[in-house]
């Protein structure tokens, strides 16, 4: 056996195990520069999508670009889209699995609030682009962790305590400090911003107290990471239905009478194909990176927003007090997101996962 084994084996032990042990060297060098060159592409895709679908809503619904001023309408065609697309790819395509085991308890009490409070941030949120600016707009958005705070203290899911009491108010004073700065200020569109902000802050609450009872413990980011997007077909059709109502007897008497039902279906298509692709991106994001990353990434977002806004819309007036305030709220944003996250890590060492020999 011996002599067998040393006839076929033509080079030493030794030559051998250096030979493998410089492969798995060039192995993992090669990984983690590979890894983070996927990593940068996917962040430069949610950037470029989130930043490109806020101009594209903003020039599909402006009156002096495509004129389709409705934007209870464009949301529906989204949602709809979307759960066309994830049917075609589920269901007839059979590109990606969809597990099994939606109930009627889980629908009625989870996919139906968070569709419905969905639907509602969308709507609001793309009917103040009729109004306000796009880094106006954005500016309000900053306000988002007050409003998440608020509600989680209400709910039961926050504790109210000094530190967290002046980053809200950091939060709100940069906000305040930018409104006043805003030139051709439009409270019609502030209230549209701020009830969309709403929305998405109920939204993030629904997630986390429906997750809770289900014994999770899940913070909104994590959430997302563990529903897919084809699994948002209930909630993308939930969003439509919910978004359906108010269109019928809002918006569609409008487009009746003003014979707007010609639109471009191009544009329309492409620009619902953008918003599937920014869900996609965004889910991309967590599953490659971090929470603290993707957050990053979203305050990166806000200022490409704000600053690229101010050189392609006319109606973008920025001023040094604008900046100023923004710059303060997103340092408050900033200190929002690091105490959440340390809370987080903090919260996780002190329930370990048990290893495989317990």
């Amino acid at each position: 056996m011996i002599r067998n084994r040393t006839h076929f084996d033509t080079k030493p032990p030794v030559e051998k195990r250096n030979e493998s042990a410089s492969e798995m060297a060039d192995q993992s060098s090669n990984s983690p520069a590979r890894e983070g060159m996927v990593t940068y592409c996917y962040l430069l895709l949610y950037i470029a999508l989130s930043s490109g679908q806020i101009f594209f809503n903003k020039w599909v619904l402006s009156s002096k670009e495509i004129n389709f001023p409705y934007p209870l309408g464009l949301t529906l065609l989204h949602m709809v889209f979307s759960s066309v697309l994830c049917f075609v790819l589920t269901k007839v395509l059979k590109i990606l699995k969809v597990e099994d085991g939606m109930t009627l308890e889980i629908y009625t009490s989870s996919v139906i609030p968070i569709g419905a409070m969905f639907a509602m941030t969308l709507w609001l949120g793309n009917t103040a682009y009729l109004y306000i600016s796009v880094a106006f707009a954005q500016m309000l958005k900053a306000v988002m962790p007050v409003a998440v705070f608020i509600l989680g203290v209400a709910a039961g899911l926050e504790v109210m305590n000094t530190r967290m009491l002046m980053i809200m108010c950091l939060i709100s004073f940069g906000v305040l400090v930018a409104s006043y700065g805003e030139i051709s200020i439009n409270w019609v569109g502030v209230v549209y911003q701020m009830g969309g902000v709403v929305g998405e802050a109920l939204r993030l609450i629904f997630m986390e107290i429906l997750v809770k009872r289900k014994g999770l413990k899940l913070n909104p980011i994590s959430m997302m990471y563990y529903v897919s997007p084809c699994r948002q077909n209930l909630d993308s059709l939930c969003s439509a239905l919910c978004l359906l109502v108010p269109w019928v007897f809002l918006e569609k008497p409008k487009m009746d009478a003003q014979g707007t039902w010609t639109f471009h279906p191009l544009v329309l298509t492409l620009n619902s194909l953008c918003t599937f692709g920014l869900n996609l991106s965004v889910f991309l994001v967590i599953q490659h990176t971090s929470a603290l990353t993707i957050r990053v990434a979203g305050v990166v977002k806000d200022w490409v927003v704000v600053l690229l806004s101010a050189l392609l819309f006319a109606d973008t007036k920025l001023t040094i007090i604008n900046i100023f305030g923004y710059a303060i709220a997103i340092g408050g944003v900033a200190a929002y997101n690091n105490f959440k996250l340390k809370k987080e890590a903090s919260r996780v060492n002190e329930n370990p996962k048990p290893s495989l020999g317990q």
